[in-house]
C-alpha cells in the first residue's frame, strides 16, 4: 500500500509571508505585488535604493498602511486586515525609522510600557544586558540621550517584548560607526538566540553578513531574491540600480 509522507510536525510555519501585496498612500501606489518570506528564526535582509518602497512595505506588514490587495500572514493565521494593535498582541514589534521611543519618558519608563505588551519580568535587567548605558541612563528622558543611545533604547524596548518577529527599519542612520558596530552586535546576538527579523539598513554587507536570506526592492516591486550568500557574490551595485536581471544573483 503506497503511503503518503508524513508532514514534520516539528516545521513551524514561516514567521512573516507576504503574497501579492499592494498598498500605498491615497492615490500613489508604492507597493506592486510584492511577495516575501521570513522563516521561522531567520535573518532577512531587504535592501534598495531610497524610495524603492522599503519603509512602506514594513508600515504595510505592521498595519500601519492599508493593504489594498495581497495578504500578510504571520506564524500561519492572515492579518492582512488586522488592526496594528492586534498584529502587534501576535509578537510583531516594528522599530521604525526614527526609533519610535516615548522622547518625554525615562528610560526605565519606555522599557516598562514596552515589557507590560509582553513579559514585564526583568525588562530592565534585559535591556541592560543588551545595552549596559541605558543602565546608567534609566532616569533620563529618552529625548535627550545621543541619537546612538535612542536607537539603542528603541531596540532594546523591542526586545522586552519578547517578539515573535521583528521589523527593523534603518537602525544605523546617521549614527557613528562605533555605535553601528554595537546595533549589529545586538541584532546578531538576537539572531543567535533564534529571533525572527526582517532588516533594513544602508551597510548592506553588514546586513548581508548577518542574514540568511536577502531581496532587493526596486520600484515597489522585488528585483532580486536569493540567499545572502548569493548576494555578497554578485554585483551588487547592479542589482541596485536594476542592471542585473531580476531573480538572477
Amino acid at each position: 500500500m503506497n503511503r503518503e509522507p508524513a508532514l514534520s510536525a516539528a516545521e513551524p510555519p514561516p514567521a512573516l509571508e507576504v503574497t501579492g501585496l499592494h498598498a500605498g498612500y491615497e492615490a500613489t501606489e508604492v507597493l506592486r505585488g510584492v511577495s516575501l518570506t521570513v522563516p521561522a528564526g531567520a535573518v532577512v535582509a531587504l535592501l534598495g535604493p531610497n524610495g524603492a518602497g522599503k519603509t512602506t512595505l514594513l508600515r504595510t506588514i505592521s498595519g500601519l498602511v492599508k493593504a489594498t490587495a495581497g495578504h500578510v500572514r504571520l506564524a500561519g493565521h492572515d492579518v492582512t486586515d488586522a488592526r496594528p494593535n492586534l498584529r502587534a498582541a501576535s509578537g510583531l514589534v516594528h522599530v521604525p525609522e526614527g526609533r519610535g521611543i516615548f522622547r518625554g519618558l525615562t528610560v526605565e519608563e519606555n522599557l516598562r510600557i514596552q515589557a507590560s505588551l509582553g513579559s514585564e519580568g526583568d525588562a530592565l535587567e534585559k535591556a541592560v544586558a543588551a545595552f549596559p548605558i541605558l543602565g546608567q541612563r534609566r532616569k533620563q528622558r529618552a529625548g535627550t540621550m545621543s541619537g546612538g543611545q535612542q536607537q539603542m533604547l528603541a531596540l532594546a524596548a523591542a526586545y522586552v517584548r519578547e517578539p515573535s518577529l521583528i521589523l527593523v527599519d534603518e537602525p544605523s542612520l546617521g549614527l557613528a560607526p562605533i555605535i553601528v558596530d554595537e546595533i549589529f552586535e545586538f541584532l546578531r546576538a538576537r539572531a543567535a538566540e533564534g529571533a525572527s527579523i526582517l532588516l533594513v539598513d544602508q551597510f548592506a554587507e553588514q546586513v548581508l553578513a548577518l542574514a540568511t536570506s536577502a531581496y532587493i526592492m526596486r520600484k515597489g516591486e522585488i528585483a532580486f531574491s536569493g540567499t545572502a550568500q548569493d548576494l555578497l557574490g554578485a554585483d551588487l551595485f547592479a542589482h541596485y540600480v536594476g542592471v542585473a536581471d531580476a531573480g538572477t544573483p
